[in-house]
């Protein structure tokens, strides 16, 4: 890892979605929880102090709310895969894994989950 790579993380973001293909899913919606890892090179933000050489993670966060709030998704591959899309579309990013969490989707585990990742091509 290059030493002015940064890693941002967002830790045990808890929303509410419609998520799943059951009838009770589809009318109901259901706790997620999402985790987001975001590498890209702080360099110049680590120098400067200066907001703009940063990724703003509030910025990024806030897509990701507005995203899982205000849809309806079938399948947790396509919400994993639709967060991925918002943490990994800022040019600077050369490495982001959104893993989301459906708890109680099994009777007896804590929860079902799954992670996406993407790295820049080269």
């Amino acid at each position: 890892m290059k030493p002015e790579l940064a890693i941002i993380r967002i830790k045990n973001l808890r929303l509410r979605t419609f998520i799943g293909i059951k009838e009770e899913e589809i009318n109901n919606r259901q706790d997620v929880i999402i985790n987001v890892c975001i590498h890209y090179c702080a360099d110049k933000a680590r120098r400067s102090d200066d907001m703009e050489h940063a990724l703003n993670y509030r910025t990024i966060t806030k897509a990701i709310i507005n995203l899982v709030e205000d849809n309806r998704f079938s399948l947790l591959e396509h919400l994993t895969g639709k967060v991925l899309e918002l943490a990994s579309e800022h040019e600077w990013v050369e490495y982001a894994s959104v893993e989301i969490d459906k708890p109680h989707a099994l009777r007896y585990a804590d929860s079902v989950s799954l992670q996406l990742s993407y790295r820049k091509p080269v």
